[in-house]
């Protein structure tokens, strides 16, 4: 007999993670499926930012704009090991968009929804300030503000662990590959890498499968129903660290589009986005020598030293999967969600299925609360909302003082090289108790098998973090990867291959 769940969530991004979280909390039971890992696709190919979107406020988005600046707040609040504040500095370009109309925007940013822990915008100098110094001269003036950065795969993984921790089952690696409707349930076929199909019924499904949403209407036989898919691509590359201070820069463009220069992983800086119309294979999405030709030329407007592609040391590229608003401008489609749901048109009790298109890992809280807004009725739960107050795995810091608890971090593990302290503190919060809670000097951590990477960080993530490749731990879990040598990725890989089965959990 296949096993039965109230919600079937296909799609182990952001939403899906968000949504299994969501509904296991208010007691239903869940089963969330993703074809690859956690974050493997969209979730791990942002700007890694928790913003309200400043450019937004151009196309009349208010709603939008104010939800995300509610999240600031609460998702500092629930995980400030993995998000914190960012001050973005603002150049005024002459050319561009006067100084009224950026101080005019700032003014609505600042005031759209409360701020706590957020500093409101002001006017800066450029020059001869730290802001200025990697500026060309001609920047003499502009703005800053407040939004915070996120470690935008860790958030997936974090809800993921909610989701478990309140009963759902996760499954990577694990294809949803058939859907049938029945009388008041769906049949769902899952299929596992190694080609293993089994069955399970649930009440209800949540499409959450982001660029395949499409995908999964058809295997649902409702491929007529279909809502618009529009996919549009951002990419992104990064070079060593183009200043000296923890501050973003939000550089406009003459053709109405921003990119970011962020600090990235201490030693490096982030740049992006391209907004440009994808139709290829989102699993094969890659950037091209256009886009990169596209942000070398608009943050070289601005820099007092120009990068070029000899600078880049790592390029990615993600597909959005938005809601086709039949916008003529890729960049002006709306980032606010959609959600189609299919509730069966007349036939008495038939199960539900709702798909989401579009939103922003800002707003993925809310997404999955109104989604579950709309699902209860239909699955005769009344439990209430929940999200809002609950911090996520490793993020219960006392007053969210991540800089006390990283003190306490180091004064407890003395022993532990500062930096990796420093990372396992970002890292897991308050979990990274739990990866050698015996241990007592750094010996104890077993063999480095990569640098700054050891034997019980690795069994750490296979059992409690659903890792099971070279490339979920460096890319997605760590962040490592960056600057690795060749030679230690395939250690990695080689380490794994001798012990990833003895460590999964069954």
């Amino acid at each position: 007999m296949p096993e039965q769940y109230d919600l079937l969530v296909v799609g182990g991004g952001i939403n899906g993670a968000g949504i299994a979280r969501d509904a296991a909390g208010r007691g239903l039971s869940v089963l969330l499926v993703e074809q690859r890992d956690l974050a493997s696709a969209t979730s791990s190919s942002s700007t890694k930012l928790i913003h309200g979107g400043l450019r937004y406020l151009e196309h009349y988005e208010f709603r939008l704009v104010r939800e995300a600046l509610q999240e600031r707040e609460v998702l500092l609040a629930a995980a400030p090991h993995i998000i914190w504040p960012l001050t973005f500095v603002l150049p005024h370009h002459r050319g561009l968009r006067p100084k009224w109309m950026l101080r005019a925007g700032l003014f609505l940013y600042d005031h759209l929804a409360k701020r706590k822990r957020l500093s409101g915008s002001r006017a800066l100098s450029l020059h001869g300030t730290v802001e200025g110094n990697p500026l060309a001269d001609q920047f003499t003036s502009g703005f800053s503000y407040s939004d915070c950065w996120v470690d935008d795969a860790r958030l997936v993984v974090l809800n993921a662990l909610d989701a478990q921790a309140h009963g759902a089952v996760i499954k990577t690696r694990t294809k949803c590959t058939a859907l049938v409707r029945g009388k008041d349930r769906w049949t769902a076929t899952v299929q596992t890498e190694d080609g293993g199909e089994t069955h399970v019924f649930a009440k209800a499904v949540v499409n959450a499968a982001g660029p395949w949403v499409t995908d999964m209407v058809n295997r649902a036989g409702l491929g007529d129903k279909a809502a618009g898919l529009r996919l549009v691509k951002g990419s992104h590359f990064v070079v060593k660290r183009i200043h000296d201070h923890d501050h973003c820069y939000i550089f406009q463009n003459g053709d109405g589009r921003i990119a970011f220069a962020i600090p990235y992983q201490q030693d490096y800086t982030l740049i992006g986005t391209t907004d440009v119309p994808f139709d290829g294979d989102p699993a094969r999405v890659k950037i091209t020598e256009g886009e990169i030709d596209y942000l070398l030329d608009l943050v070289n407007g601005y820099l007092a030293k120009p990068l070029t592609r000899g600078d880049i040391v790592w390029d990615y590229a993600g597909v959005r999967p938005l809601y086709d608003d039949k916008n003529n401008n890729a960049s002006a489609v709306t980032r606010d969600y959609v959600f189609d749901l299919d509730t069966g048109a007349g036939t008495e009790n038939a199960p539900a299925i709702l798909s989401i298109y579009g939103g922003k890992i800002t707003t993925y809280r809310r997404l999955a609360e109104h989604a579950l807004q709309k699902l209860c009725p239909v699955l005769g739960n009344h439990a209430p909302d929940w999200t809002a107050q609950s911090v996520l795995p490793g993020g219960d810091i006392a007053d969210g003082d991540f800089d006390r608890f990283l003190s306490k971090v180091r004064t407890r593990f003395s022993w532990l090289p500062a930096h990796i302290a420093h990372r396992w503190a970002r890292c897991y919060g308050t979990r990274l108790f739990n990866i050698a809670p015996e241990a007592t000097t750094i010996s104890d951590l077993g063999a480095e098998i990569a640098p700054n990477l050891f034997e019980a960080e690795l069994r750490f993530l296979i059992k409690q973090e659903w890792a099971r490749s070279a490339e979920d731990i460096l890319w997605r879990r760590t962040k490592l990867g960056l600057g690795m040598k060749d030679e230690h990725i395939d250690a990695v890989g080689l380490w794994l291959a001798g012990n990833l089965n003895g460590l999964i959990p069954q």
